[in-house]
């Protein structure tokens, strides 16, 4: 009895042995699986229309685009705690923690609203070109920019003094814009399949850089800073890595149906993908490879990111008949929900 003890008991030391070798050799350990998946589900009143979403890490605040009006819905209390109104065609919200600024780009009203942060009150309303659509703060510059889609321009605004510095001309439909800290911007060139590189301190074209080898209509796009890496989300379902200072295609990675946003989390290497199928696409920086698939809602096409609690919000609705080729269906009122998607 007392050898066959023995005998279990170096086997064990020696399983145990074989099972530490990764960690004492410095090998990389097998990754545990992701699940994020919808952790909450809260229903948003009135109608359901909506773009882009921003959430402010240092309130713990979501600010949800809602077409005449944003909606500021706080992720601690799980209930909207306010309201900016007047701004008509809303699409993105920039915000100057700084400063105690924030700012939305309203399409149908060819304006930028300014708000103080901390009490939401309106402080004034600047006139700029058609369409703003994203909206971006340049902390390197201290400037606002805007891109007018139709216009095919970006308007830089001193978000210190909320005056009108410059309009830089692009050329084509833009979309979604991502700066470094740095001094560069970039904006997707929609119609043109590329991404454009602007000086946020002179206010001049950098470059232009040609995607079209991989991607067809950039929408969303982020930005890994540290690397100097893109990422772009195209109509084609695939989402693209690029080097932003020489325009290279790193990688291309096929991703959900119907993407509008992209969102890259530098703790965990993660670049999120909202699909408006109803999933998010989770990829890996590392890898270029796709981790996961989560299913969320179809119609929750746009997300936003809290980087510190790893999560990440999307809304969605409810479809009312179906719509007409290439138009967005009509939503239901009453039935949008925000999505919080965690592991």
């Amino acid at each position: 009895m007392h050898c066959a003890q023995s005998v279990h008991t170096m086997k064990s030391r020696i399983l145990a042995l074989i099972a530490a070798l990764p960690l004492l050799w410095g090998w990389p350990a097998h990754a545990a699986e992701l699940n994020y998946h919808v952790a909450d589900r809260q229903s948003l009143p009135g109608n359901a229309r909506w773009d882009y979403l921003t959430f402010d890490g240092a309130s713990g605040r979501l600010f949800i685009t809602r077409g005449d009006h944003v909606d500021v819905f706080d992720a601690a209390l799980r209930r909207i705690v306010g309201s900016i109104d007047g701004t008509a065609g809303v699409h993105g919200v920039a915000l100057a923690p700084a400063m105690n600024k924030g700012f939305t780009s309203n399409g149908d009203g060819k304006t930028v609203t300014v708000f103080e942060l901390s009490s939401l009150k309106v402080l004034a309303t600047i006139p700029v070109q058609n369409s703003p659509d994203s909206i971006a703060y340049d902390p390197f510059s201290k400037r606002i920019f805007t891109s007018n889609g139709d216009a095919g321009s970006l308007t830089a605004i001193d978000a210190t003094t909320n005056a009108v510095i410059s309009t830089v001309e692009i050329g084509g439909s833009l979309e979604f814009m991502a700066v470094d800290g740095k001094g560069k911007l970039y904006v997707n060139l929609e119609e043109k399949n590329g991404v454009a590189v602007i000086d946020t301190d002179k206010l001049a074209v950098l470059a232009r850089h040609d995607i079209s080898a991989g991607c067809n209509e950039p929408t969303g796009l982020a930005i890994d800073a540290a690397t100097d890496r893109l990422f772009a989300v195209c109509r084609n379902q695939k989402m693209l890595a690029i080097s932003g200072s020489t325009g290279e295609i790193l990688a291309t990675v096929g991703i959900g149906k119907g993407c509008d946003a992209v969102a890259f989390d530098k703790t965990s290497n993660k670049v999120f993908a909202s699909n408006g199928e109803g999933t998010l696409s989770v990829v890996s920086a590392d890898t270029y490879k796709v981790e996961q698939t989560a299913r969320t809602k179809p119609t929750a096409r746009t997300l936003a990111l809290d980087a510190a609690g790893h999560r990440i919000f999307t809304v969605a609705a409810d479809p009312e008949g179906v719509p007409a080729s290439g138009a967005r269906p009509k939503m239901k009122p009453g039935s949008m929900v925000l999505l919080t998607v965690s592991q």
